[in-house]
């Protein structure tokens, strides 16, 4: 079985780090290092983005305090769950302004990971999404002889490694340290058109790229008591502190000829700008601090209902390249309420019963402010968790409907579907084996 697991962990990483980016088509990707990714499960998006809950079978990504804690031991120590996770997503989106919409779909790889509690310690590493570029835009001045076509890709992955202690039976502690890699590539095209509206044969083109890269950490804390009535009493808190992410950049203006059929581009005449003589060539991008905390109440194995709430300090960043006349980050919320629903967990003979029904709704004012409209995005969410085999393995599915954005202010309004599936997937390791 750990050969499955360790033939999935080398087949996801290589599919992850090839297709995980581009998993957005938002024209609000533009800004910044693109649209901020939710760094969850599917199990935490379905139950609109909430993190307080933890248990032994699925791992949380968002808080590393939940690596160990005490329903992860088992007599001796032996026997212990390690827990393996990996997901995919699909959306679907409607973008509309106030005088024309259009539909856009994508489909990736959105995280992995392995979490494995060694007595009293819990370790868990793998790779999550933290942000995605992928826009077309376009502008036209009043005559129509001058438009002009922006379009990007990329965005950043996350790899982490974390640890966790389980200071008594109802605290565990933990932090993880997130590698962040990745490139943004933007592009400016300037379309000339003849008196006749016939495009002239050559264009021009500029391309941005930068690779960026940097370390962070996320510091964690979970508490969880026994109340009245066999209630239990969920509590957890997370902070990462602001960190800068370097920046090598590159740009390259040419002329470009456009197949009229493929849209396909063809560079000539390239020059590449000296940005090392203007101080450009490497930057620094200065990244927020983060704080979520959360709270919930429950009956193990039965039901659950929790609340999040996430503060993002994003009026702090800054790029010496990134400054688009009127926009500005300020600081953003995010608040979740969701939970789940199993009709009886020991009925072991009755699969319907065994299902999670899990649910939520969140609220989020993004960040981003743009000709003097804050940026928000509602979502609702649905899913269920479907036993599979035995180790408490399961199969779980998300639905998101949701909005962002407004056609207020020559905006642009998205309203996007999300689909998710995810496998958690548990085995027994470090067994000791036993002689006659």
């Amino acid at each position: 079985m750990k050969k499955i697991y360790l033939s999935l962990i080398t087949v996801f990483l290589i599919s992850t780090l090839t297709y995980c980016q581009n998993s957005t088509s938002s024209p609000y990707s533009f800004y910044g290092i693109g649209s901020l990714d939710f760094k969850g499960t599917s199990e935490n998006r379905a139950m609109g983005r909430i993190s307080v809950y933890n248990d032994s079978i699925h791992m949380n990504f968002r808080n590393p305090a939940s690596y160990t804690g005490k329903n992860m031991f088992s007599f001796n120590n032996e026997g212990r769950l390690v827990k393996f996770s990996v997901g995919v997503g699909h959306s679907e989106t409607d973008l509309r302004t106030s005088n024309s919409n259009s539909e856009t779909t994508n489909t990736s790889f959105d995280y992995l990971g392995l979490n494995i509690p060694m007595g009293k310690f819990g370790m868990g590493f793998g790779l999550i999404p933290h942000s995605s570029v992928g826009y077309k835009l376009q502008s036209s001045n009043q005559n129509s002889q001058l438009q002009y076509k922006y379009s990007g890709n990329g965005g950043l992955n996350k790899v982490f490694l974390g640890f966790a202690f389980q200071l008594n039976d109802n605290i565990s502690v933990g932090f993880d340290s997130r590698y962040n890699f990745g490139n943004i590539q933007n592009t400016a095209l300037e379309f000339l058109y003849d008196n006749e509206s016939q495009p002239l044969a050559y264009q021009a083109r500029e391309v941005n790229r930068s690779d960026l890269s940097g370390i962070n950490f996320n510091f964690g804390l979970i508490f969880k008591t026994e109340i009245k009535n066999d209630f239990d009493l969920h509590t957890s808190f997370t902070y990462s502190p602001k960190y800068n992410l370097s920046s090598r950049n590159s740009r390259v203006f040419s002329s470009v000829i456009i197949n009229p059929n493929t849209q396909l581009e063809y560079p000539v005449n390239e020059i590449n700008v000296d940005l090392e003589s203007i101080g450009l060539e490497k930057t620094d991008l200065k990244m927020p601090s983060k704080i979520n905390l959360g709270l919930g109440v429950g009956k193990s194995k039965k039901w659950f209902v929790g609340a999040d709430y996430s503060f993002l300090n994003s009026s702090v960043f800054s790029s010496e390249l990134i400054n688009i006349e009127n926009s500005l980050f300020e600081d953003s919320r995010l608040y979740s309420l969701g939970g789940f629903y199993i009709p009886d967990y020991a009925s072991f003979g009755n699969f319907l019963s065994r299902i999670v029904y899990r649910g939520g709704v969140y609220f989020e004012k993004t960040g981003l402010n743009i000709n003097g409209e804050s940026i928000k995005e509602f979502g609702i969410s649905f899913g269920l968790g479907l036993p599979a085999g035995g180790m408490f393995s399961n199969i779980n599915t998300m639905l998101e409907f949701g909005k962002r954005g407004t056609i207020n202010a020559n905006l642009v309004e998205e309203k996007f579907i999300n689909f998710q599936l995810s496998l958690s997937l548990n085995d027994r390791w470090f067994i000791k084996r036993k002689y006659n």
